[in-house]
């Protein structure tokens, strides 16, 4: 399951992302919001996270005016690795490579045309591990307070 949320700024693009995930077949989970009234998007980037770091989501998509907002948020969840993307090559390789769990997109940034093309790729792409497990690894130990040089 996927875990979906948006800020005002960002709730066309959810809405257009479900509407590819239902012609998909793609299962997800709508944590809000659910229209254009003004909401703080820490609210919604909590919420949906939680939904990943719980395991009842495989991944998060998450929408703001720029995707840069709530990825902010987002990583502040333990467990979370956000990307905000608008271009194909980041939205593939922060999978491949970093293991992502969470894709941000910006409603005023990108078209949802572009953000649905992010989100099959996101969604398709699976992590290499390999060399990048030891970086996704320091990562977690940062988040952790654990790392060491």
């Amino acid at each position: 399951m996927i875990a979906l949320g948006a800020d005002h700024g960002g709730f066309e693009l959810k809405e257009a992302i479900k509407k590819h995930l239902d012609e998909k077949k793609i299962e997800y989970k709508d944590f809000g919001t659910y229209s254009s009234e003004s909401i703080d998007y820490a609210k919604i980037a909590y919420k949906t996270c939680q939904s990943v770091v719980s395991g009842e989501s495989e991944k998060a998509i998450l929408c703001c005016g720029t995707g840069i907002g709530i990825s902010m948020a987002a990583n502040k969840v333990k467990g979370i690795r956000a990307a905000c993307c608008s271009d194909y090559f980041s939205a593939k390789f922060t999978r491949l490579h970093n293991d992502a769990n969470a894709l941000c997109l910006g409603g005023r940034v990108v078209g949802a045309g572009l953000a649905i093309e992010l989100v099959d790729v996101f969604l398709e792409t699976e992590f290499e591990g390999g060399r990048h497990q030891r970086r996704v690894d320091q990562i977690c130990a940062i988040e952790n307070g654990t790392f060491e040089e």
